[in-house]
């Protein structure tokens, strides 16, 4: 109905996932890379969780599309099937008739089939959507078929999507054999209210638009609060806000917009906080705003004053003494193999010679003394990081698709109050075609030792970023 108000050639919000419309931005991108890689190098049963409506069906979509032609997928969207029922569904998946046979003789001629493959250099992949719903037995059923192998190769490989809940199921003693046997496992985190713009008009542009961007911030903030930042919830939503708008003759969404569009679909804002949680809420707003003005003084204390000419210095304001700032500054951010071995080691050669120097050098008069910054600091740390390639993964953060060095400056600064600076690294990268930035979280050997740490993470880096493991 509004297609030609907005010079649209499809709906661009359907929630029907069309791989034409999948969103890279919200690590889903990098998700879809480490799955295709993992999928094609690694062995071992892979998990994917994440809530209902996060994009999982859209990224298990986009899988049948980009896998190598040497690996042959069985997809199964239907997850309340009996044990007997799912072999089924891989023989025909397998292209064998064997209707009627007992589970016995269905094992044996998938195991000869999957043999097969293996000899032609093929690989076979079970995709399970919503395996949450998945019976236990039938779980069971696909560990047995994920330890057939031939050699010291497995035969099939088997990739998990469910919600919350599978995680809850494999947690149950019966499952451990699974359990043990997931070696990857990427949670769907909700979209962040500052790439939900970024979101929103990508869908527009892919479904024909090529005018400025038109959700307003308090429309994009209303639609944050009400869809919690999941995918589906944020294409209903939309889609209702630009029937809204043509209804109202405009091109601009609006807040109102977004409200007619959330009372239609009986969707609220986030409800309000409990007065316990308020109060809480209001301290924590109180302590904040009181290190934020220490931060300041400190800031304003730490401003190198121009001394009077006719006015001497203080003996303890002598120019030939380095501050405690400046000697403190020469011992930062100590690399992941450094970490490693028990030894410090400086962040890299060249920040930690200039550094050095400027902490040991007598400073002339009048001379203004200039440190590596933040920014460069962690730069020469990531660089030094991918140069002695012993790190295997990490925590992706966020990512940008142009450095913005003021504003990663300020957020360095906050994890450095945080006293968690070391483990922040910065990595230069191609996105989208453009030179970004991505912000990692710590340097580990494994790819399970990265998935461990999530839970490590500082509180607000778990709620503010939708963090994946970054695989080097």
């Amino acid at each position: 109905m509004y297609l030609e108000h907005f010079g649209l050639a499809e709906p661009p919000f359907r929630i029907t996932p069309v791989t034409v419309f999948f969103f890279s931005g919200a690590n889903r991108g990098e998700i879809l890379d480490a799955l295709i890689y993992s999928i094609s190098e690694v062995e071992g049963i892979i998990k994917v969780s994440g809530e209902v409506g996060s994009g999982k069906t859209m990224l298990c979509r986009m899988l049948l599309e980009k896998l190598p032609e040497n690996i042959e997928t069985i997809y199964l969207a239907n997850p309340s099937l009996s044990r007997e029922e799912m072999l089924y569904a891989i023989a025909d998946g397998l292209g064998l008739k064997i209707e009627g046979e007992r589970v016995g003789i269905i094992m044996q001629n998938i195991q000869n089939k999957l043999e097969e493959k293996a000899r032609e250099g093929k690989r076979i992949v079970v995709l399970v959507d919503e395996a949450h719903a998945m019976p236990p037995d039938t779980l069971e059923e696909l560990r047995l078929l994920y330890n057939l192998q031939v050699g010291n190769a497995k035969l099939l490989q088997i990739v998990l999507f469910g919600q919350p809940e599978l995680n809850a199921k494999l947690d149950r003693p019966n499952m451990r054999q699974l359990k043990d046997r997931i070696v990857h496992h990427f949670n769907m985190q909700p979209l962040s209210r500052n790439i939900l713009e970024s979101y929103l008009m990508f869908r527009m542009r892919a479904a024909g638009y090529h005018g400025p961007n038109i959700f307003s911030p308090n429309a994009i903030k209303l639609i944050a609060s009400a869809s919690n930042g999941l995918m589906r919830r944020v294409n209903i939503l939309a889609d209702k806000s630009l029937l809204a708008a043509f209804v109202d003759d405009t091109h601009n969404i609006e807040a109102n917009h977004v409200q007619a569009a959330m009372r239609d679909s009986e969707l609220n804002a986030v409800p309000k906080l409990s007065r316990k949680k308020l109060l809480w809420g209001g301290a924590t707003a109180a302590l904040l705003l009181f290190s934020m003005a220490a931060w300041l003084m400190l800031h304003k204390q730490q401003i190198p004053v121009q001394p009077s000419r006719d006015k001497p210095l203080a003996q303890d304001q002598s120019p030939e003494k380095p501050s405690p700032a400046v000697a403190a500054a020469a011992v930062k951010a100590q690399p992941f193999a450094a970490q490693a071995a028990g030894s410090p080691a400086p962040a890299s050669a060249n920040v930690a010679k200039k550094t050095a120097l400027v902490a040991s050098a007598p400073i002339a008069k009048n001379t203004a003394v200039s440190l590596p910054s933040l920014f460069e600091q962690r730069l020469a740390a990531g660089k030094q990081l991918l140069e002695q390639k012993k790190a295997v993964a990490s925590i992706q953060l966020f990512y940008n698709t142009e450095i913005k060095q003021a504003r990663i400056e300020g957020f360095l600064k906050r994890a450095d109050a945080l006293g968690v600076l070391s483990e922040i690294y910065l990595l230069p990268a191609k996105i989208s075609g453009k030179d970004g930035l991505r912000v990692i979280y710590g340097a580990y050997p494994s790819v399970q030792a990265a998935h461990s740490a999530f839970k490590d993470l500082p509180a607000r880096y778990q709620e503010a970023f939708a963090t994946s493991t970054y695989i080097f």
